[in-house]
Parts: structure tokens; C-alpha cells; sequence
């Protein structure tokens, strides 16, 4: 099928399209013009699917670049066989189908197989591959709309080989892509300008809480963590979780966060297991909680939520008039602090700092009034950090805006090399704090 639009809507036989589209371009179905496939996935539990294999497979979270370099896991010729995974050439245009990652595409640089989550459009005489990762990149709001589910969208293979697409002559399509190029590099560099100036500050902060707490001589002592309070850790059992509205919040190291502690997607138990933990680890407000596995242990937050919870793989450092809370906080998230943590976590595949090294944590102790006023200019700096980050997150939002616009201008024909140069992105300077 075959559309000329000469009217400007925005419908053609009920497949949408985009609200400005050059009059002059020809629109056609994708799958009338090019071939697309979907993978599949060898079992799991066949060992010789996947031992010493060599063949690339692709999952859909890989698919986040424009170029796909590698696969983090290799089938053997056997799994390929016997699957419905399929190779797909070099210059494939991947889609991600299904769940967080719906949407994102990629380029295949190298002959790959892909689990059943991953959209392959092969090569064609009719487009050059780069016009048509720019064009499902900028479609990708559109893909994502049109999926089923909320949760985890599932965009169908089928969406994708009816989706409308410019039907345009290869020269023409070569020009937009270097335009496309030329917009993407300023903006891209002008991003990583400011993800430097983002670590700079950052950097800031932790140099200043190193060099706080570095202090020694008169009015300071080193104290073991179980000698200014009481330390422990919650349940290593993993219980029956029942329904939010029959349970009591489950709080495990996941919930720990850089800016505090969240109850977002944690399990419920029920409240006879509740009591039982509880009785190991009374959490109340003030406490401290901290991270003990996994990639983020040592993350550390205060209790400032006065709902019940009970807690697993968590440190349970409670309040004490011997210290702060705060003053405390701000230590545990030191470089000094998180250099412990590191040096003293066992070895397995997840890392864990066990109780006893908890307890040992050297903490440098100052009076009560020196901690305060530490807090105090911790406070300011984080303070001022914090709007510094803010602002040039708000830089990298508008730069993201501004690839989204010029793709939606590009695929209007509305783009011209003239317009990509008046956008004057001028790379943003690097700043040292």
C-alpha cells in the first residue's frame, strides 16, 4: 500500500502518522517493503544450548545504542537449531518489544541471534540503514503509546511491519542522516560536557566530606561503630509475601536509596512474621539503615518514616544520645566510609559486609556541638550541590527535548542543514569547583 498525503491529515486507512508530514513524500507499511523477524529463546535448562557457545544472542535491554558492538551471552549451534532464534545479518535494525526497554532501537554491527523480544528489520535496497534507525528512534514515543500493557508495554512485530513510514529516494535519505549526525554529535558532546560538570561537583562534595572528616587532635577520638550504639541486622529468611492490603512493608537493601529510604515496589508480609522479625530488629524512626549485599551496600539512610516495616539484608544502627543521626549519615556516606565497606566485604558474586565488620566500623567521634555545626555545613554544601546538579539535569532534559524535535522535523521534511547551524550548540564549558 502505497499513500501520497495531499491534505495534511494525520490518517491513512487508520494507521497514524505524524501531525506535519511533507506533502510531497510517498508513506508505505513498512513490512509491504522491507522483512522483519522476531528471535526466540533455547531452554534454559539444556547446559549444551549455552556451554562454550559462540553465536551472539541479544537480549532486548542490550538494544540501547545506536551501535550494537557485542552480546553479553553466546549460543551454541545447537541452541540456534534447536529454537526459534534466528541470525540476523549485520546492519539490522533492532526494536525492543517488550517490557522497560520497549522502544529502544539499535544497529546491529555484526551477525547476531536475538531472544523473542527483539524486532529485527533486516537490510533493504530501499532505505539506507541509518535513516532507518532515525526514523523508529523518533517513532519510538509513538511504538510505545500503541503497546499492550502498562506495567511492561509489549509493542507487537506486527505494529512495527505496519507502521507508516517515507518511502524517499536514498540520496535524500543520505542527506537527512547527515544532518541527523551532524544535530546529534553537538548535542551529544554538549551532554557529556555537562555529565563532567555533574562528576566536578559531585567530586566537591565528597572531597569536603573527606576532608571533615578527616580531622584528628584535641576534642576527637576514633570510635568502633557498637561503641556509641546498638548494631544489628535484619532477617537473612525470605518469608511468604502476601497482598499490600493484608501485610506489613518488607523493606530489603532495594529500598535503600541515595536520598533516602523508598517504599516503592517493596514486598508485604504478614504480621505474625512481622512480629517475629521485629523482635530481632525493632526499626524506629531516627534509626539508621544500612545497605549490606548486593552492588549498593553501604548506602546508608535515616528512618524518617513513621510507618512499621520490618527489614532483610538491611544494618540496623539505632539512635543514640552518644551521636547525631545526621552527623552520622553524612560520615557513613563519606569516601573514607565507603572505603571500609569495600575493603571489608566478602568476595561473592553479590558482596556482603557482614555484621561483625558493621559493628568494628572505626566512626570519628567529636562532641555533640561539633557535630551539629558539622551538619550544618554539610548541610549548605549538599544544599548548593544539589541545585548546581539540578540545573544542568535540567540542561540534559532540554538537550534530550531538543533530539526528540529535530527528529520529528527531520521526518516532516522539515529539517535542513541551514536550521541544524542556527541551533548555535555551542558545547558547554567544563567547570572545576
Amino acid at each position: 500500500m502505497v499513500c501520497v498525503f495531499k491534505n495534511g491529515n494525520r490518517f491513512c486507512n487508520g494507521f497514524k502518522i505524524y501531525k506535519r508530514v511533507d506533502m510531497s513524500w510517498k508513506y508505505v507499511k513498512l513490512g509491504t517493503v522491507c522483512n522483519t523477524g522476531a528471535g526466540g529463546t533455547p531452554l534454559k535448562s539444556k547446559k549444551e544450548y549455552y556451554e562454550n557457545g559462540t553465536i551472539p544472542w541479544l537480549r532486548s535491554g542490550e538494544v540501547n545504542n545506536r551501535n550494537i558492538i557485542d552480546s553479553e551471552i553466546k549460543i551454541t549451534e545447537k541452541g540456534l537449531n534447536n529454537s526459534s532464534a534466528k541470525l540476523f545479518p549485520t546492519g539490522t535494525v533492532l526494536i525492543a518489544m517488550y517490557g522497560a526497554t520497549a522502544g529502544q532501537v539499535g544497529i546491529l554491527n555484526f551477525e547476531s541471534s536475538t531472544n523473542q523480544a527483539v524486532c529485527g528489520v533486516l537490510p533493504s535496497e530501499n532505505f539506507a540503514t541509518e535513516f532507518l534507525y532515525y526514523f523508529f528512534l523518533s517513532f519510538k514515543d509513538e511504538l510505545i503509546s500503541q503497546a499492550v500493557g502498562n506495567a511492561q508495554p509489549n509493542i507487537s512485530q506486527a505494529k512495527i511491519r505496519n507502521t507508516l513510514i517515507p518511502l524517499i529516494p536514498l540520496q535524500e535519505q543520505q542527506q537527512i542522516v547527515a544532518i541527523l549526525d551532524e544535530a546529534f554529535e553537538a548535542i551529544d558532546q554538549a551532554i557529556a560536557n555537562i555529565e563532567k560538570n555533574i562528576a566536578n561537583a559531585q567530586e566537591l562534595f565528597q572531597s569536603k566530606l573527606n576532608e571533615i572528616f578527616s580531622q584528628r587532635g584535641e576534642g576527637w577520638e576514633i570510635c568502633l561503630l557498637n561503641e556509641i550504639c546498638e548494631v544489628k541486622d535484619g532477617t537473612h529468611d525470605s518469608p511468604k509475601y502476601v497482598s499490600e492490603d493484608n501485610g506489613i512493608p518488607f523493606v530489603t537493601q532495594k529500598n535503600i536509596l541515595e536520598d533516602g529510604l523508598s517504599f516503592v515496589d517493596n514486598k508485604f508480609i504478614s504480621l505474625d512474621d512481622h512480629e517475629n522479625f521485629y523482635r530481632r530488629s525493632n526499626v524506629t524512626e531516627n534509626d539508621l539503615l544500612f545497605s549490606m549485599i548486593g552492588a549498593n551496600r553501604g548506602m546508608v539512610c535515616i528512618v524518617d518514616d513513621g510507618r512499621t516495616f520490618s527489614i532483610k539484608n538491611v544494618g540496623l544502627i539505632k539512635s543514640s544520645e552518644n551521636y547525631r543521626s545526621k552527623y552520622l549519615l553524612y560520615f557513613l556516606k563519606s569516601p573514607i566510609a565507603r572505603n571500609y565497606v569495600s575493603d571489608n566485604s566478602s568476595g561473592s558474586a553479590q558482596g556482603f559486609i557482614g555484621l561483625g565488620k558493621l559493628r568494628a566500623f572505626p566512626i570519628p567521634m567529636t562532641t555533640l556541638d561539633r557535630q551539629k555545626s558539622i551538619e550544618i555545613i554539610i548541610d549548605s554544601l549538599n544544599d548548593n550541590v544539589t541545585q548546581i546538579i539540578y540545573a544542568y539535569q535540567m540542561k540534559i532534559n532540554s538537550l534530550e527535548e531538543l533530539k526528540k524535535s529535530i527528529l520529528q522535523k527531520a521526518f516532516a521534511g522539515k529539517l535542513t542543514n541551514k536550521m541544524v547551524e542556527s541551533l548555535q550548540l555551542a558545547a558547554e564549558p567544563e567547570e572545576r569547583y
